[in-house]
């Protein structure tokens, strides 16, 4: 399978490298940046670098055809799905992403009501998707992605009647020398965490609350321990009711509270926006100020200790017809990571996913047309070849709520 990637930061380079150990997979590493396009195609002889432009929608649907690929995984962060998103179907090939179009506000509810959905755009075309005959796969990192295969095998193996799904994110990880180093994209992480939260209700649908909302303690396994976690915008809550029935599907995410003033001190200045403003006559957007002035994620990992833990927690009725509470997890130790991949927790977990993805879809163990979440198709396979990447995951029992 010739895979065109494109974006070679973190997650890209971390696709790279677990790819480059896999047959399946030939690569051509693209980025606006030359020089991080060869860092990432490194991870293997024969891998190709080139430049692109993710908003050049034609130049990337060109590419694609010029080097035969495949299939476009898109490893960039949101504000560059839609031209990717379209330069794939307009060139014939597959495509997947690690998150989704973006969201909108309601323009006047914003907090309880959604307006343009995480989605939304890409869901809109897929009468075009079907009618090319080619799959359109949208969030399969880890969370979208592994969280959403979770909830899709607990619907069908461990659970009669599903109260709750509720994607539980926590981590213990630690980065020496920084009193602020965000171990994933900055961007990505105010569009997510300042945007109104979903949450989803059987009866109800889609519905918003002011960020941060409804915190609770989680206690994750493998020593990362209790975390208070409160919710988040998320995708896996547009993905999840689309095809596994449950009463409720929630995200949250284990922020702290530090993490979340400067969060919402960023959002009092101004500093979370996207538009560009006027500074000393130069246009420039504060949201990319703020993470030009951060650590680069990817660099952290020498600097990074601990854990981090991604999983699905679910709420009712087992197959036995008794009340269950399980917790379906994944942890990555960043030790473990580095020493293998040299590639930080955060980045390989995400990473790892789509690899594992193409590999099924290029076996024919996954197949489908149109715009499909990871939940669309069996978890099986997935989870069964995610352990053979030597990355296992984890059911763990809990006592039911009352119990």
């Amino acid at each position: 399978m010739r895979i065109l990637l494109v974006g070679a930061g973190g997650v890209g380079t971390a696709f790279a490298r677990i790819a480059a150990r896999r047959q399946f997979a030939d690569l051509v590493v693209a980025d606006h940046d030359l020089v991080r396009a060869q860092h990432a195609a490194a991870a293997k002889d024969g891998y190709r670098a080139v430049r692109l432009d993710a908003r050049d929608e034609q130049a990337a649907a060109a590419l694609l055809t010029e080097q035969s690929c495949d299939v476009l995984m898109n490893a960039t962060d949101p504000r560059f799905v839609m031209p990717l998103f379209r330069a794939a179907l307009a060139a014939g090939t597959h495509y997947l992403d690690t998150a989704s179009s973006l969201s909108r506000p309601h323009p006047e509810e914003p907090y309880a009501k959604t307006g343009v959905k995480l989605g939304d755009e890409q869901f809109a075309m897929t009468p075009q998707w079907e009618q090319a005959g080619r799959l359109a796969l949208i969030g399969i990192g880890v969370e979208p992605g592994l969280s959403d295969v979770f909830a899709r095998h607990a619907a069908d193996t461990l659970f009669r009647e599903i109260g709750e799904i509720g994607v539980r994110d926590g981590a213990n990880l630690a980065v020496a020398g920084y009193d602020f180093a965000p171990t994933f994209s900055i961007w990505t992480t105010i569009e997510e965490c300042l945007n109104p939260p979903v949450i989803w209700e059987d009866g109800r649908g889609w519905y918003t609350t002011p960020p941060f909302s409804e915190p609770e303690t989680f206690t994750f396994p493998a020593g990362i321990g209790p975390v208070e976690c409160v919710n988040v915008e998320h995708e896996e809550v547009l993905l999840i009711p689309r095809w596994v029935r449950a009463k409720r599907v929630t995200f949250k995410f284990g922020l702290g509270a530090e993490f979340i003033d400067v969060l919402q001190t960023l959002h009092k200045l101004g500093l979370d926006r996207t538009e560009p403003v006027s500074a000393g006559g130069v246009s420039v957007s504060p949201r990319d100020v703020v993470a030009a002035c951060l650590p680069d994620p990817a660099t952290l990992g020498p600097k990074m200790t601990g854990l981090t833990c991604a999983g699905t927690w679910v709420t009712g009725t087992g197959t036995d017809g008794a009340p269950r509470e399980v917790y379906l997890h994944h942890v990555v130790d960043n030790a473990w990571s580095m020493a293998e991949y040299g590639s930080q927790a955060v980045v390989w977990q995400t990473a790892v996913n789509p690899v594992v993805a193409l590999e099924l879809i290029d076996s024919g163990a996954w197949s489908g047309a149109g715009v499909l979440g990871p939940e669309a198709l069996p978890p099986g396979p997935f989870l069964d070849l995610l352990t053979d990447y030597g990355s296992p995951w984890a059911c763990e029992e809990r006592a039911p709520a009352g119990q």
